[in-house]
């Protein structure tokens, strides 16, 4: 016979509400507790009955998760963390791309609503009015995105663009420009409005170039209008946006970074494997989605927890090939090369007195 909840409560000692808050997931049990059911559960062969456990619970054990392009690979790994925190505590993740639509991700989330007890919602490109409506329909947490009212798990980028800017700076480049990404995009606001206070606070010039898709295409439709401002470092709205900015570059014979500089944001896996590698404002995309599915269980456990405060994890820059010293100083530091080796020869030349 099927293992149930009741032999778990009676092998461990608890009621089976305690089981199945544990089984659940639920953080207001005792860690021990949590353990003990859990470890009980494993030694008896238990299998929750998902058809039963929604008939008498009105919960589904599913989750749903929506991002707006699955091709990206930082959305790759929100959805490993996404869905090794929903393992851990006995969900299902159904997940959709939503193609960078707004219309396709609200219809996306009213269709889930009945088939799952939360949803996860990556970046939302929705307006906040219609964001606060989904979620008065079922408990939702955005990631990348903040709406009052709704709990939100949001990478603080002010200090890994605070180091981007410094290494720029400390490297000679005093003319920037930012290769800015879709206009809707919460992520694109809030990061230029981080470097417009550090590139001032640098004291240095900011270019803002035109809006563009944020993917691959979009960084080699940028590349002229890069060309045309007379800059000699660029900042990518994220490294697909940079791995295309690169690669047109390359094409056109512009040296990277001997000729301009290029810093993206995300450190995804492709950034580490061009020549040169990406510098890049790493993101921590597995941390914030274990983050955000962890915010929704404590969501769907108990509705008066909001408003919960934002989560924060904290971004770095990462330095790597991409980015060298502007062209005017590498020509100083060349020519001040080269005027050592020649006083150094001609001190080795010079007759012993």
């Amino acid at each position: 016979m099927a293992v149930t909840i009741k032999d778990i409560a009676r092998a461990v000692g608890v009621s089976t509400s305690t089981v199945s808050r544990a089984l659940a997931g639920s953080d207001l049990l005792p860690r021990g507790t949590r353990r003990r059911i859990e470890e009980a559960a494993d030694e008896l062969g238990y299998h929750p009955n998902r058809v039963a456990r929604a008939l008498s619970t009105g919960r589904t054990g599913n989750v749903g998760l929506l991002v707006p392009d699955l091709l990206n690979p930082y959305f790759a790994a929100v959805v490993k963390g996404v869905q090794a925190r929903a393992r851990e505590s006995g969900h299902w993740v159904f997940l959709a791309d939503t193609d960078e639509d707004p219309g396709v991700e609200a219809d996306r989330v009213r269709a889930l609503v009945k088939q799952v007890d939360g949803v996860v919602l990556c970046a939302p490109r929705t307006s906040d009015s219609r964001l606060r409506a989904l979620a008065r329909e079922t408990p939702m947490v955005m990631l990348n995105r903040r709406v009052a009212g709704i709990p939100s798990v949001t990478t603080a980028n002010g200090e890994g663009i605070r180091q981007a800017v410094a290494h720029l700076v400390a490297l000679g480049h005093e003319r920037l420009a930012y290769v800015a990404g879709p206009r809707s995009s919460w992520s694109n606001r809030d990061r230029l409005r981080l470097l417009r206070t550090a590139v001032a606070a640098a004291g240095v010039d900011l270019v803002e170039t035109a809006n563009v898709e944020p993917r691959f295409a979009g960084g080699i439709a940028a590349a002229d209008r890069v060309l045309e401002a007379g800059v000699t470092a660029v900042v990518a709205y994220n490294d697909l946006v940079a791995l295309g900015l690169l690669d047109a570059l390359g094409a056109r014979g512009v040296a990277v970074p001997g000729r301009i500089s290029i810093v993206g944001f995300d450190d995804i896996l492709p950034a580490q494997l061009v020549s040169p590698a990406l510098t890049t404002v790493g993101q921590p995309s597995e941390e914030a989605g274990r983050a955000g599915m962890d915010l929704l269980l404590r969501l769907m456990a108990d509705p008066r927890l909001l408003p919960v405060p934002a989560l924060e994890p904290v971004a770095r820059l990462v330095v790597r090939g991409s980015t060298g010293p502007a062209p005017g100083l590498r020509l100083a530091l060349l020519r001040a090369e080269s005027h050592t080796r020649v006083s150094s020869r001609c001190e080795s030349d010079s007759p012993d007195v």
